[in-house]
């Protein structure tokens, strides 16, 4: 295995930082132990709640034996369950493509790389290829899961604190996700902990490529020998946290291109030498293929609600820390009056967190009596997406209306799901008959729909408001609650913004911004 945190793309490191990131390995190990020596089996499945839409298969990490133990143990001793399982066809008995077969790389560390990781299985399935689920945080018993899980605990809680405590936000918070994560050392010291994560790559086929929509995939995939890694950078403000030195590195802006090429600020003023010409490529905004086919679709009903004069459809989407209530709570205050008028409709999906509607509903008077819930029932929320669109739920009983009668929504609808898989796709069903997502510049900054960005959690994030607000088809962020409620009563009474990012939207995908997913999927499979 390589050592990668002593020289990055040909700048080397000074040795008290070696010292720091093999500190921080042994420690660790000392802490989660070290796996290396496990034989770890993969095992693949349909997965069951996103594999029917996109066509994904989960990659399991089955618990081996060390090398010790694989010596001593005989093939006359496997017990008679195992042999009736392998003869009733269990799912090991499902075989990787790999000649068409696509492995999506990602960690549940919020909502954000889970999301674009749908993206990017969503294009490859529409592409005619088989995408391959890879959680590296849900094998529990794997030094790499609970390596990952610490630093997702950590960060989750500091994402929490910072919506609540502006000291805590301004001197730990923002200069970490600025300056922190932006530092070439901090990478040194990341490629050491994935060595440790390298061992639940050891039985996948190295032939088969792998695109990583967070670094920690695409550094533990580069340790355990697979032959063509993409590492799919979120980000729109450069840091040496998202580097994976060996593989194909992809950006979303033009922006970010530039920054990630020569290296920008990441060693204060240095001047370092700068990533080759085939390691890092621009793509456009990694988007889902069902958004983007109907971005034109879309678009023209969200102008015609506008000016027939419909209720304004508000999508409001919790943060994968469970931030941002305080903001949502505002908001929703707000437009009630609205909403009893029937001049705005609310979409709250508040993902895996329910205690986050539990305390809007107990804090804000009146909004249980115009609310409508669909509480962990995947069949209701695809179902309720389909009827606001007008092409769905109740084709047969309503032909005698019109689409503009059978898509009227009214109220508050909540939308809470247990799994993270359905808790994150909600809000990619809901956001095609929303008229205004609002969300903080996350990854959700990037997608094909007119925003309200309300206050970011990490200053990096504020570079994806900048970006969305320069080619149209979000708001500046907005960093206070009165500057929030100016954007909505714009949003309400103006005649010009919404249809103004519409027309943005529908531009910005014929010149291919909103392609990436595809690029990237090419990328990864170009033989």
């Amino acid at each position: 295995m390589e050592d990668r945190s002593r020289v990055i793309f040909g700048n080397p490191m000074k040795k008290s930082v070696i010292r720091k990131a093999m500190k921080t390995k042994k420690k660790n190990i000392s802490k989660f132990g070290d796996d290396s020596g496990v034989d770890y089996r993969a095992v693949i499945k349909k997965n069951p709640y996103i594999g029917a839409e996109l066509g994904v298969f989960d990659i399991r990490i089955v618990a081996g034996k060390n090398k010790a133990q694989s010596k001593s143990m005989s093939n006359s001793k496997k017990s008679k369950k195992d042999r009736n399982n392998k003869s009733a066809g269990s799912v090991e008995e499902i075989r990787f493509d790999t000649n068409k077969g696509i492995i999506v790389g990602n960690i549940r560390m919020g909502f954000g790389h889970y999301r674009i990781s749908m993206a990017i299985a969503s294009a490859a399935h529409a592409m005619g290829y088989t995408p391959y689920w890879m959680d590296l945080n849900s094998y529990s018993n794997t030094t790499c899961t609970k390596v990952i899980s610490a630093q997702n605990e950590l960060y989750s809680l500091g994402s929490r604190i910072s919506g609540k405590s502006r000291l805590f936000n301004h001197f730990v918070w923002e200069p970490l996700n600025y300056e922190g994560f932006r530092k070439l050392s901090y990478n040194a010291s990341d490629q050491k902990n994935a060595e440790l994560m390298a061992p639940v790559f050891k039985n996948i086929p190295k032939e088969i490529p792998v695109v990583a929509t967070h670094v920690w995939p695409a550094q533990a995939a580069i340790h355990s020998g697979i032959k063509r890694v993409v590492n799919a950078i979120p980000d729109n403000w450069p840091m040496a946290l998202h580097f994976a030195e060996g593989s194909i590195h992809t950006i979303q802006t033009h922006y970010a291109y530039q920054g990630y090429r020569i290296l920008n600020g990441m060693q204060g003023k240095d001047v370092l030498k700068p990533m080759p010409e085939d390691a890092l490529v621009y793509t456009g905004h990694y988007i889902d293929h069902e958004l983007v086919s109907n971005i034109e679709a879309d678009c023209e009903k969200r102008i015609n609600r506008k000016k027939d004069g419909k209720a304004m459809r508000f999508l409001l989407t919790i943060g994968g820390a469970g931030a941002q209530k305080e903001i949502f709570s505002e908001i929703i205050k707000y437009l009630i009056p609205f909403i009893k008028e029937n001049k705005a409709v609310l979409y709250v999906n508040v993902g895996d967190y329910k205690n986050v509607w539990d305390e809007l509903v107990n804090e804000i008077p009146g909004m249980m009596e115009i609310s409508e819930t669909h509480f962990d029932d995947w069949s209701d929320t695809k179902s309720f997406a389909k009827r606001a669109l007008g092409d769905g739920a109740n084709a047969e009983t309503d032909k005698a209306k019109t689409d503009a009668t059978v898509n009227d929504i009214k109220g508050i609808h909540g939308f809470w799901h247990k799994n993270i898989f359905e808790a994150v796709y909600c809000t990619n069903l809901l956001m095609r008959s929303c008229d205004v997502l609002v969300t903080k510049p996350s990854e959700l900054a990037f997608y094909p729909v007119p925003k309200l960005f309300i206050k970011r959690v990490g200053g990096h994030e504020q570079w994806g408001a900048i970006h969305s607000a320069e080619i149209g088809d979000g708001t500046l962020e907005c960093r206070d609650i009165p500057h929030t409620i100016q954007m909505i009563e714009l949003f309400l009474n103006d005649g010009v913004l919404l249809k103004d990012m519409c027309d943005n939207i529908i531009s910005n995908k014929a010149r291919g911004i909103y392609d990436g997913a595809y690029k990237v999927v090419e990328i990864a499979m170009k033989k």
